[in-house]
């Protein structure tokens, strides 16, 4: 009995290492793979087109309505402390340093990255990136690099989309429906928001869960199983480890950029 659990337990240990360093090796030769992916920029800009532009309604839809909701909150909470004219620097913080970035890569994960997992994953069990190295195409820079350097390029957009929109959303329930005082809405949020430590900061985090979400899906995609079931499991094991692993460098970053 403790052979059986110590053989398993060393068996458990050496898979784990052997995946952390498989997947380490090829987030580095993606990273690597820039100047191929780009190379044939037709490549990264149709799925620039199909991972940004199809989830744009998505992020839009979304940005407004959480932007509605920080507006009631907002001025529910500040008009307690008589501090309602601020409920534009308010919006305007919320969303640029933490639900702009950390919103739209959960979003992100559930619309492209099951999408791209999926894609990789049928891909894989149909056998098309076998026959791809069979005629010397390295699949990981022909199919792998281009998604992933899309991924990383359509992230901090679609964050500032969502801010934006979110900002807006804010504005006609503060201003248009409540009554805030417009002048104050917008003058609070300018004097308040800073270039570099706000909105900055925000793009540095929404750049970073590009990185994560699309390497997640994507390896996932590229390590399932060539089976109905195996690309079922790869796409739910997207949702969870990406949305996992944003929550888990928000907090990280935060700490760095605002200790």
């Amino acid at each position: 009995m403790i052979v059986r659990a110590l053989t398993w337990l060393g068996r458990s240990v050496r898979e784990t290492v052997a995946d952390v360093g498989f997947a380490t090796r090829t987030f580095f030769a993606l990273v690597l793979a820039f100047g191929s992916a780009f190379r044939r920029p037709r490549l990264v800009t149709s799925q620039v087109h199909f991972i940004g532009n199809y989830s744009l309604v998505l992020i839009g839809v979304s940005g407004l309505f959480v932007g509605f909701v920080l507006g009631l909150q907002g001025y529910y909470t500040l008009n307690k402390y008589g501090s309602e004219q601020a409920l534009g620097l308010l919006v305007a913080l919320s969303l640029t340093r933490e639900l702009g970035p950390v919103v739209t890569a959960l979003l992100f994960a559930g619309r492209a990255g099951t999408s791209l997992t999926a894609e990789i994953g049928l891909m894989k069990a149909g056998e098309q990136l076998s026959a791809m190295e069979m005629m010397a195409v390295d699949p990981l820079r022909r199919v792998l690099a281009p998604r992933f350097w899309a991924g990383v390029i359509a992230m901090p957009i679609l964050a500032a989309i969502f801010s934006a929109v979110g900002i807006i959303g804010g504005y006609l329930v503060g201003v248009q429906m409540i009554g805030v005082d417009e002048g104050a809405f917008w003058s609070q949020m300018q004097g308040g928001v800073d270039l570099w430590n706000d909105i900055f900061n925000g793009v540095i985090k929404s750049v970073v869960f590009g990185f994560a979400v699309t390497f997640v899906a994507l390896y996932q995609g590229y390590q399932a199983q060539p089976t109905p079931e195996g690309v079922a499991r790869a796409t739910t094991r997207t949702v969870v480890m990406a949305s996992l692993a944003v929550l888990g460098l928000d907090f990280l970053l935060t700490a760095l950029m605002f200790s």
